[in-house]
C-alpha cells in the first residue's frame, strides 16, 4: 500500500508542476519545478529507496523506445555521421579526458573510479533538454542531431561505465578486450531490438488478419514492446538500453508493411503522450526526493575526498567538472565541424564554419539527467574481496551535483544562446517534396472515387442519386485542391455534417491518399517526418468522418 501511495503522490506532483509552471508570474523550467516539488515531498516525510536496476527497467526503455519511434527517420539516417560522432566519439573523448581530469582534480578518487564517474557523466538527457528548450525551439537539423545523439550515447556511456567498474573490481583493464566487448554488447543490443520488433510485428500482423484489429490490444502491445526488447537484450548480456531505442526505430518500419487503423493510431498517440508526460515528470520528482539524502551524505563524501576537504570544496569540484564537461563538448563539436569543412573544401565543395553561437548551443545542450542518476547509484557497495568500494559516496555526490548544476546552468544559458537563432533552417527540396506528395495523394483519391462511382452506375434507386450527387461534391473538393493549390485537407467538423453517401466516398478518397503516401515513403520519395505529418492529417480527417458511438 505504501508503494501505491508514493506512486499516486508522485503523479499528483507531476500534475501540480504543470499547473504551477503556468500559474507562476515568471518562467521556471519544468524539470527544476518538479525537482523542487520532489525535495518538498522528502522534507515532509517521503523516503523512497531508489532501486537503480528497477528504475532502468521501468522508466528508461519506454522513453527511449518512444524517442526512437518518433524521431524523423530521414533526418536520423541523413545525419548519421554527426550523430555517431557525438554518440560514440564524444562519449569516448569525454571518458578519457574527464577521467584523467577528475583523477587529478579530486583527491581520494582512484583513477579507475574517476573513469567510471566520467563514463556515467557522458550521456546527455533528451527529456531535460526538451523541457529546457520548450519555450525557445532549436533549429530543426540541430534538434534532430541532438535527439539522435541522446538515443545512442546512453548505451555507449553505460558500456564504458561497466568497463570502468569492472576495472575497479578486478584491478585489471584490457583496451583490446574492452573494444571487442563494446562491439559485442552494442551489436547484440541492436540485433535484439530488431528481432523483438520484427517478431512482434509479424505475429501481430498475422493475428490481426485473422481476428480483426482491436485498438486497445494494439496500444497495450506497443507498451510492452520496449520492455520485451530490454529484457531480451539483458538476458543475452547485451545492451538493453540500445535494444529499446532500436526497437522504437524499427517499430516505424514494421508499421509501413502492416498499418493500423486511423482510430488505433490516434488513440495510441494519446496514450503514449500521457505515458511520456508521467514518466518524464516522475523522474525529476524522484531526483528531487533524493536531494535531502544527498545533503546528509556530504560529510561522508568529504571525508572520502580527504581530511582537509569541506562541503564548499565539494561544491567547487562540482562546478569545475560541469564547466570542464561543457568545454570538452565545445572543443569536440568545433573540431568535428572544422574537419567537415576542411574535407568539403578539399573535395571542391564550398563550405564554411557555422557561427560560434550555434556551437555554443550544442555545448550547452549536454545536460545530464536520468541515466546518470540511475547509473551512478548502481556502483557496488563492496569489492570482490569484501573491502568497501573506494570513494563510492564521493562519486555519487559529485554525479548528482553535476546533474543539478547542469540543469540549472542549461535552464539559464541555453534559452539565452538559442534566442535569435534561425528556428527554421533551410532544407533544400523540402517544400517541393511536400507539394508533390500532396498532389500525388489528391490525384490518387480522385481516381479511387471515380472508380467507386463507376461501380454504382448500374443501380437505379434513390441511394444511387444521393451517391452520385455526393460524389460530385467530394470530387469537386479534390479538384479544387489541384487547381488552386488548396492542399490543407478538409475540416473534420464539416465532414461530419455531410450525408452518409458523401462520408463514405470521402473515406474512400482518404484511404487512397494514405495508400499513396505510404507508397511514396516506401519509395523514399518523401522523408519520414513529412510522411508522418501528412498521414496524421489524413487520420484526423478520417476520424472526423466516423459516426459517434451509441450511448
Amino acid at each position: 500500500m505504501a508503494v501505491v501511495t508514493v506512486i499516486l503522490v508522485f503523479l499528483l506532483a507531476v500534475i501540480a508542476s504543470h499547473f504551477l509552471a503556468r500559474l507562476l508570474p515568471f518562467a521556471v523550467p519544468l524539470p527544476l519545478l518538479q525537482i523542487a516539488l520532489g525535495a518538498g515531498l522528502a522534507t515532509i516525510g517521503f523516503d523512497v529507496r531508489f532501486e537503480p536496476h528497477l528504475f532502468l527497467l521501468l522508466f528508461i526503455p519506454p522513453l527511449l523506445f518512444l524517442d526512437g519511434w518518433r524521431i524523423p527517420k530521414g533526418a536520423l539516417f541523413r545525419d548519421w555521421k554527426p550523430i555517431l560522432a557525438l554518440a560514440i566519439g564524444l562519449v569516448v573523448f569525454t571518458v578519457v579526458g574527464m577521467g584523467w581530469f577528475i583523477g587529478w582534480l579530486v583527491p581520494g578518487v582512484p583513477l579507475a573510479v574517476a573513469f567510471a564517474l566520467a563514463a556515467i557523466l557522458s550521456p546527455t538527457d533528451p527529456v531535460a533538454l526538451g523541457a529546457m528548450t520548450a519555450g525557445t525551439p532549436l533549429p530543426s537539423r540541430l534538434t534532430h542531431v541532438l535527439e539522435g545523439e541522446s538515443l545512442l550515447n546512453d548505451a555507449t556511456g553505460l558500456v564504458c561505465f561497466s568497463f570502468a567498474v569492472g576495472a575497479v573490481m578486478t584491478g585489471t583493464f584490457s583496451l583490446g578486450r574492452a573494444s571487442l566487448s563494446f562491439l559485442l554488447v552494442a551489436g547484440g543490443g541492436l540485433l535484439a531490438g530488431l528481432l523483438v520488433t520484427w517478431l512482434t510485428g509479424w505475429l501481430n500482423h498475422r493475428l490481426v488478419q485473422r481476428t480483426g484489429e482491436e485498438p486497445g490490444i494494439q496500444i497495450l502491445l506497443s507498451l510492452l514492446v520496449p520492455f520485451a526488447a530490454y529484457l531480451v537484450a539483458e538476458s543475452m548480456h547485451v545492451s538493453g538500453i540500445l535494444a529499446a531505442a532500436v526497437a522504437g526505430i524499427a517499430m516505424h518500419y514494421s508499421e509501413l508493411a502492416g498499418r493500423p487503423r486511423a482510430a488505433t493510431r490516434m488513440q495510441r498517440t494519446a496514450v503514449w503522450d500521457t505515458v511520456q508526460l508521467a514518466l518524464n515528470g516522475t523522474i525529476f520528482v524522484l531526483l528531487g526526493e533524493q536531494l535531502p539524502r544527498l545533503v546528509l551524505e556530504l560529510p561522508r563524501a568529504a571525508s572520502e575526498a580527504g581530511t582537509s576537504v569541506s562541503n564548499w570544496d565539494l561544491a567547487g569540484y562540482v562546478l569545475v567538472i560541469t564547466l570542464a564537461l561543457g568545454l570538452l563538448r565545445f572543443a569536440w563539436v568545433w573540431a568535428a565541424l572544422r574537419m567537415t569543412v576542411l574535407r568539403r573544401t578539399l573535395q571542391g565543395t564550398q563550405a564554411r564554419m557555422p557561427q560560434s553561437r550555434l556551437i555554443a548551443v550544442m555545448a550547452a545542450a549536454g545536460v545530464r539527467g536520468a541515466i546518470t542518476l540511475a547509473g551512478i547509484l548502481t556502483l557496488p557497495l563492496v569489492l570482490d574481496d569484501g573491502r568497501a568500494f573506494p570513494a563510492r559516496e564521493l562519486a555519487v555526490v559529485l554525479a548528482m551535483g553535476v546533474i543539478l548544476t547542469s540543469l540549472l546552468v542549461t535552464s539559464v544559458v541555453l534559452p539565452w544562446l538559442a534566442r535569435g537563432l534561425d528556428h527554421d533552417l533551410p532544407d533544400p527540396g523540402r517544400a517541393d517534396a511536400e507539394a508533390a506528395a500532396r498532389i500525388a495523394a489528391t490525384e490518387a483519391a480522385i481516381q479511387r472515387i471515380e472508380q467507386a462511382l463507376a461501380s454504382q452506375a448500374g443501380r437505379e434507386d434513390d441511394s444511387q442519386a444521393a451517391y452520385s450527387e455526393a460524389g460530385v461534391q467530394v470530387l469537386e473538393l479534390y479538384r479544387r485542391r489541384l487547381e488552386y493549390g488548396d492542399h490543407g485537407g478538409e475540416d473534420a467538423a464539416a465532414a461530419r455534417r455531410r450525408l452518409h453517401a458523401g462520408r463514405k466516398l470521402r473515406a474512400i478518397g482518404l484511404r487512397a491518399e494514405r495508400d499513396e503516401l505510404y507508397r511514396l515513403r516506401r519509395a523514399r520519395v518523401i522523408d519520414d517526418e513529412l510522411h508522418s505529418r501528412l498521414v496524421r492529417e489524413v487520420d484526423l480527417a478520417e476520424a472526423g468522418l466516423e459516426p459517434a458511438p451509441a450511448r
